[in-house]
């Protein structure tokens, strides 16, 4: 029943990016000649099992020999779909872009920084359901430990998009002492003001597009910003960026406008290091945020630490293990029907314009 239901959502969104382009995935942008080399750079990796699960994941270590730099640890988080397969979670995207030369460099103060993508175990029916917090942690915590050498315990950031930028706010509530900053794209959740509280001190960078067909942004981004910035410490520290348009950072159009995350993958620049197409970012003030080059993401980073000790979890931090969600929970249904009825809305909307009713 549970495969079902996810097959009938799985075609819902698909529906939805079909309204805005054909789906192929096979159309995904090369922006530049070596991508494919940067994403072989990525490393198989597995967690310990920890409640009957074992989360498995790529990581690009920037250590060379004899390097005893401590290094920025950032953690992506794939969407729904990016996980079905081992591997997938770095292959379908452009994030390979991070572990340049020149993305690298962008890291101050170490020059360097450690790119973890962990993958949800789609294959079980499950995309970043609330079960997988602390096994997710645990194999964070697990890869720290064997890295222990070279991973700055203070700066280790959160981000990812659709059901990983769910995931993002979901850790950030279990486990803010751990992150320095997180950066959630289009997130598949909503965070209410009680929950946004509980990580009030970490600065936050949005990223979301305004004809997202996936996820609504009047009802669910605006709304998780507006309860980010009511509760956050230093708001001129958080930063929302709107997408008018999605597309590659060369200009060119994306498949759907649920795909965000390019921009962030790029840096927050577009191919001629100027600005990202049709994007604008406001701070928490509500502010214009100019983004210089190359200070984009990586710069906006890399200045901030936590004091976070390096102390593994021993179970779900500030979240309840007796009211754990999954994809297909009652708060999780809940999500998708808004976001289908806020689509279905908005389509009428433009009818009704476009006849002048």
């Amino acid at each position: 029943m549970k495969k079902i239901l996810a097959m009938i959502l799985s075609v819902l969104m698909v529906m939805s990016i079909g309204c805005v382009g054909a789906f192929a995935e096979e159309d995904a942008l090369t922006i530049a000649d070596g991508i494919d080399e940067l994403k072989a750079q990525f490393v198989y990796g597995e967690g310990p099992e920890t409640n009957g699960y074992t989360i498995d994941y790529r990581y690009f270590s920037p250590v060379k020999e004899n390097d005893d730099t401590k290094y920025p640890l950032v953690i992506w988080l794939h969407g729904m779909g990016d996980g079905a397969t081992e591997g997938k979670q770095v292959s379908n995207n452009d994030l390979g872009y991070w572990t340049s030369a020149e993305f690298q460099s962008r890291f101050e103060g170490a020059e360097g920084a450690f790119i973890f993508a962990p993958r949800s175990l789609e294959e079980k029916g499950m995309y970043w359901d609330d079960v997988l917090i602390f096994p997710l942690r645990a194999t964070i915590d697990d890869f720290i430990a064997e890295n222990a050498e070279n991973v700055d315990l203070s700066r280790i950031y959160i981000g990812g998009y659709s059901m990983g930028g769910k995931m993002t706010f979901k850790m950030a509530v279990a486990y803010p002492e751990m992150f320095a900053a997180i950066f959630p794209i289009c997130p598949a959740w909503k965070p209410a003001t009680e929950q946004t509280a509980l990580f009030a001190d970490l600065p936050v960078w949005l990223t979301s597009a305004k004809s997202d067909p996936i996820v609504n942004y009047n009802s669910s981004v605006k709304g998780a910003w507006d309860n980010v910035i009511a509760t956050n410490n230093n708001p001129e520290a958080c930063r929302f960026s709107t997408l008018e348009k999605v597309k590659f950072p060369d200009g060119s159009m994306t498949i759907s406008s649920h795909y965000a995350w390019y921009a962030v993958t790029y840096d927050m620049f577009s191919t001629s290091n100027g600005d990202y197409p049709y994007m604008s970012t406001v701070n928490g003030l509500g502010e214009t945020v100019t983004l210089t080059y190359p200070n984009g993401m990586i710069s906006w980073l890399s200045q901030f630490t936590s004091d976070f000790d390096g102390t593994p979890a021993t179970g779900y931090g500030n979240i309840d293990a007796d009211s754990l969600s999954g994809f297909l929970s009652k708060e999780s249904l809940s999500f998708f029907v808004e976001q289908v009825i806020d689509f279905f809305k908005g389509i009428i909307e433009m009818l009704l314009q476009l006849f002048n009713f």
